[in-house]
């Protein structure tokens, strides 16, 4: 399996903007998250900056993949998200729907593509990464579909079958960004009945050509309630960084100017993608 150790040296910048109102002077909002992501996998891809680990947080948020904006109905369940004090947007990256709120900690690596990383490599690296993070806690955290859960794939990670994290990946240029959710703290019942109902009026039992997911809020659980610890999302953004010191110089310099110039840019075209749901 590929670890994060064995692919990258130091030194490796680390960005938590998981604490942040503002990021480059817009509202930390999750489509600013998937813009910023896209400009620093540039930067990192021409090797104009440091691989990256970045940690961010946001507000109650129905991250949409590029199918789910194929419902037949998806007015009718966006209308019902923001009934619901939700925001709603469609991401640039793999996958189906996601939920965020507070006690969801992302984390993306944003690492150089030399050619020989496989997609298969970038969600190992992720997954060693996380057995790693909690192996003090569980010994039990396996990799693979979860049914019944939201945004199901090969690399839905769990224990004793109740998944608590997911994980996508978005590639851009020579850059590659793997981004996973972490379910720490809150309830993960709840976010999938949100999501289960989502589908429920998006798609109102209609046959599509893609294929969503039935979902079962009792297969998604909080890593907190899976190893009977009370886990924070700020503690475990700084276990993330504490684990990282460990095999890594890590500096936390911010973003770069070429970053800043990248990211309105990409940030116009993600404004663009959501004009429909706006």
């Amino acid at each position: 399996m590929k670890t994060i150790q064995q692919y990258l040296s130091s030194p490796i910048r680390f960005i938590d903007h998981s604490k942040q109102d503002m990021i480059l002077n817009e509202p930390n909002r999750a489509f600013i998250s998937f813009a910023v992501d896209d400009a620093i996998a540039t930067t990192v891809g021409n090797k104009s900056s440091l691989p990256t680990v970045r940690l961010w947080v946001h507000p109650p948020t129905l991250v949409l993949g590029i199918p789910d904006s194929r419902l037949p109905y998806i007015d009718e369940g966006v209308a019902f998200m923001k009934s619901k004090n939700h925001q709603v947007l469609i991401r640039n990256s793999g996958g189906l729907a996601v939920l965020l709120d507070h006690g969801v900690l992302n984390m993306s690596f944003i690492i150089p593509n030399n050619g020989s990383l496989t997609i298969h490599d970038g969600y190992d690296m992720m997954y060693d990464f996380i057995q790693q993070l909690f192996k003090a806690y569980t010994s039990n955290i396996k990799a693979y579909e979860i049914v019944g859960s939201y945004c199901p794939g090969d690399y839905d990670l769990s224990i004793e079958g109740i998944k608590f994290a997911g994980i996508s990946q978005r590639r851009v240029r020579n850059g590659v960004a793997v981004q996973i959710y972490l379910d720490v703290e809150g309830s993960s019942f709840a976010r999938a009945s949100l999501v289960r109902d989502f589908y429920h009026i998006s798609k109102k039992g209609e046959p599509t050509k893609h294929t969503y997911p039935e979902i079962n809020p009792e297969v998604m659980g909080t890593i907190s309630k899976l190893t009977n610890h009370s886990f924070t999302v700020p503690g475990v953004g700084n276990k993330i960084k504490h684990l990282l010191e460990k095999d890594f110089h890590v500096s936390t310099d911010t973003l770069s100017n070429e970053e800043a110039t990248l990211f309105q840019k990409r940030l116009k075209q993600m404004k663009k993608r959501n004009e429909r749901l706006t």
